[in-house]
This record gives structure tokens, sequence and C-alpha cells, in this order.
């Protein structure tokens, strides 16, 4: 899992900044802050609420199936996650560097800083768990893990990584594509049931997921080959 360890953990490096909350008086009426000031609203702008249709299982296998995936992307999504969160930090950072020296010596830091910190906890990953982590990077940042290792390392060291990680029948290349994938479309029911009950953070995707096709397509009936027509 060495390959995975390393772009996931690349963009734990980078720290982000926080501000504290503006705290208001929601008991009276609504605020927006605007240049400093609090102007007053009537009217509130809500997040669009994604109804989810009740699940169904064929047979008991099914549910099974289902709930072991649950498992296993809860646990990994928030690794994807903070992929998401620290890639554009992380490129701003190492774009602001000039010279090769002064890159080298920052991608050292990284380095030491997984192998000190985070490396032990992603290399309990199982072979599963580790391309549902693969698969939640391309959903969260846009890019294969491939393609991020190319860019922040180089070609050649993302073409072993690949040949490495068919071993263990795990694709770095691998895109989620809920519409075409049964099993992306299993993971994506999984996070949005968990965003709405508050399991885990919601963050959306880097390209748009239309969910309700999605449904459409998976939830319908399957037609037994021996059937006639």
């Amino acid at each position: 899992m060495k390959y995975i360890v390393y772009i996931t953990l690349l963009f734990a490096f980078v720290v982000h900044g926080q501000q504290d909350p503006v705290k208001q008086d929601s008991t009276i009426v609504n605020y927006m802050i605007i240049d400093g000031d609090s102007i007053p609203v009537t009217a509130v702008e809500l997040n669009e609420v994604l109804v989810l249709p009740r699940l169904k299982f064929e047979d008991k296998a099914s549910r099974i199936r289902y709930i072991i995936l649950r498992r296993k992307t809860l646990k990994v999504y928030p690794y994807a996650k903070l992929a998401a969160e620290r890639l554009e930090d992380l490129q701003k950072r190492l774009n602001a560097l000039e010279r090769n020296s002064d890159k080298r010596r920052y991608a050292k830091i990284i380095q030491n800083y997984i192998e000190d910190e985070f490396s032990a906890e992603l290399k309990k990953l199982t072979k599963t768990e580790g391309q549902i982590l693969v698969k939640l990077i391309h959903r969260q940042t846009g890019k294969t893990t491939f393609d991020l290792i190319k860019e922040l390392r180089s070609g050649w060291r993302a073409f072993w990584f690949n040949n490495t990680a068919k071993l263990f029948d795990i694709s770095l290349k691998k895109e989620f594509d809920p519409i075409i994938e049964e099993e992306d479309y299993l993971i994506e029911d999984i996070l949005q049931r968990a965003f709405r009950n508050e399991r885990l953070k919601r963050q959306e995707p880097a390209f748009n997921i239309d969910f309700y096709a999605c449904v459409n397509k998976w939830s319908k009936p399957k037609t037994s080959s021996n059937s006639k027509s």
C-alpha cells in the first residue's frame, strides 16, 4: 500500500488556517455579513436536499455485500476528502518555490512527516479498501491517483507504482463512475446517506454526479438471461 500511502498523506502536510465563525443572534432576525457590516435579511438560502430511495436488496448476499462495502467506504472516505482539501494548497506551495533544490528539500520534509506520523495507519488498509480509496480520490480531486503521482513526482514512478499495484489487484488509474460501475453507485449511495445522517462531513465531488440517473439505472429489476421475450 506504499503508493497509496504516499499520494494520500502527501496532502496532509499542508495545514489550513481556520477562522472563528461569526456568532449571530438568530432568535430575532437573520443577518448577512457584507464588508464587515451586518445586513438583516428576510430569507435564508437553504441547501439542496437529496431525497434518497429506500434500500432494497435482491437477497441476503446482496445485503451483506452492501454492509461490507459501507464499512470500508466510511473508513477510507476521510482520507480522500483530506486529499482534495490539501491538493490545491500543496500545488500552490510547490509552484511558489523557484529553485529545484528548494522543491527537493520541501519534498524531503513531506516524506519524513508521512513516515513519522501516518504511514503505519494507512498501511493497515486491505486491498479492497485501497481500491475504494483510489476511486474516492478521483471523486474528490477529479484526477486519478496515477495522474497525481505523475504530477507530483514523475511519470516513471507513476508507471512503476501502477504496475506494482496490479500485483495486488489495485489500479491507480481507476476512476469513479457510478453510472457505469454498480459498485461505484453503491459507494455513492453510502456517501449520500452518511452525509444526510451527518456521519460524514459532506464534500462535493470534483465533477457532476447525476445521482438520480444512477438510481434509475441500477434500481431497475434485473432481467434473467433465461427469460423469454
